[in-house]
């Protein structure tokens, strides 16, 4: 993004990843995820940290996987989850400034 503009195909498919992580939910779940022994974590595994129902949990599980920030595979009766790491590597991507060592100036954002 500040290296060059971004592309509308582009902006739509970024908005659509940082759109799914606005919610304190889904950021949540996708941290469960990425953080769970071996990397992925079955359905099952999700809903007991959250106040909210299992059919919720599995919405915005469904809101992830649109969002193409996570995969998910059906073994038996469960669901498994794993975090995309090509689209977290592209949202880092994204954030990076050119010179990472650089100092805000203290004016604020430069």
């Amino acid at each position: 993004m500040v290296r060059e503009p971004l592309g509308e195909e582009a902006a739509v498919d970024l908005a659509k990843m940082f759109k799914a992580l606005a919610d304190p939910v889904r950021l949540r779940l996708l941290s469960l995820i990425a953080s769970h022994e071996g990397g992925e974590a079955c359905v099952c595994d999700l809903t007991g940290p959250f106040d909210v129902s299992q059919p919720t949990i599995s919405h915005h599980l469904k809101v992830l996987r649109e969002a193409g920030l996570v995969g998910s595979e059906r073994r038996g009766t469960w669901v498994y989850y794993w975090v995309l790491p090509a689209a977290l590597a592209r949202l880092s991507a994204l954030l990076q400034t050119p010179d990472t060592t650089a100092t805000v100036p203290s004016g604020g954002a430069r």
